[in-house]
């Protein structure tokens, strides 16, 4: 059977507005779950970004099959919002919740960990300098025209390709 996830957010991290940058810690964290409680105990992935003027740019993926509670605010995830943070002047740091439902209390971990994947390759595509490490190692292939290309125009074929997989 298939498992179809839940898009949730983005949601405004609360931050602390620092003179180089902004700091996420563990009162962002308990303040964010104050604010937050109905996705506390929730699984599925997380993808931690900053919104500005030009949209979103991911900064990292997360899995959380115990709860997003347990694990989207852990010290060596704060670390990582740290790293990342410290690139941004302007914008405000958000989290996406990917929801995994539940069936008798239990996620599909597996899918999970697929979506987990999916969710990594793809934002390395709108951020090639993602702090996750796991799951970020390219394929050493590509389709001209349709993936993992580069620059350039994509054939008529590549095209049509494109429209018939609805890519």
């Amino acid at each position: 059977m298939a498992t179809k996830f839940t898009v949730e957010g983005p949601f405004k991290i609360p931050s602390l507005r620092g003179k180089a940058a902004k700091i996420v810690n563990s009162e962002s964290a308990k303040l964010f779950w104050q604010k937050h409680p109905e996705l506390a105990g929730e699984r599925g992935c997380y993808v931690f970004a900053m919104r500005a003027a030009s949209g979103f740019t991911p900064g990292y993926v997360g899995m959380a099959t115990k709860s997003f509670k347990r694990e989207a605010f852990q010290p060596h995830k704060l670390a990582k919002y740290q790293a990342f943070l410290a690139n941004y002047h302007k914008g405000s740091p958000v989290l996406f919740f990917v929801v995994a439902p539940t069936k008798r209390g239990k996620p599909n971990v597996s899918h999970i960990a697929l979506l987990e994947d999916y969710l990594i390759q793809n934002a390395l595509k709108a951020n090639p300098d993602l702090l996750n490490i796991k799951g970020t190692k390219q394929a050493r292939w590509s389709i001209a025209g349709i993936l993992r290309s580069g620059k350039g125009n994509a054939s008529k074929s590549a095209k049509a390709l494109k429209r018939a997989l609805k890519l």
